[in-house]
């Protein structure tokens, strides 16, 4: 076990037996919606899977992806600039650790696939047609941006634990 703050923390491996659905609903429920293939499978990273884990948990937490956009700053192309880069950021991590890193590449594809993709797919056509030209439009990339927040910043919580880090996601609008 690991200290953590003056009490001791069970660490992954230390813990029983996980299944995905159970890590899904700890820190992610909405993401439990989507039927997911492997929700049953045992979640049982190794320390490849550690590491895969904490360098997206790294990209995740410095991008807008996780962080607030408030109405009064930002850019709507670069923030969806930001969040398509994330296709290319987690191909150089999944092709550095590869099929080593099963419960990574598993959660990994998933998010990409089912929650980011629908999001880029939509609002690059749209951008490219001058969506951000229309207030109107640039709101609603804005609360879709947010919506998609929730989902990735459970996603940047199951890699936290995927890490066996404390989740050091800090939110400076709530108290």
């Amino acid at each position: 076990m690991r200290q953590n703050c003056g009490f001791m923390k069970k660490t992954l491996f230390e813990r029983e037996k996980m299944k995905w659905n159970e890590l899904f609903e700890k820190w992610s429920p909405n993401l439990l919606k989507v039927n997911v293939g492997f929700a049953e499978m045992e979640f049982q990273p190794n320390d490849i899977d550690k590491d895969a884990a904490w360098e997206m948990y790294v990209e995740l937490q410095t991008r807008i992806i996780t962080q607030d956009l408030n109405d009064e700053s930002g850019d709507e192309k670069m923030a969806l600039e930001s969040v398509a880069k994330m296709f290319e950021l987690t191909r150089l991590v999944l092709k550095k650790y590869g099929r080593h890193s099963p419960d990574f590449s598993r959660i990994a594809l998933f998010i990409l696939n089912d929650q980011i993709r629908p999001f880029t797919a939509k609002w690059h056509r749209l951008s490219l047609n001058g969506a951000f030209e229309d207030v109107d439009k640039c709101q609603t990339f804005r609360d879709e941006l947010k919506r998609l927040q929730v989902a990735i910043k459970g996603y940047a919580s199951i890699l936290a634990e995927m890490a066996d880090m404390d989740d050091i996601h800090i939110n400076k609008n709530k108290s």
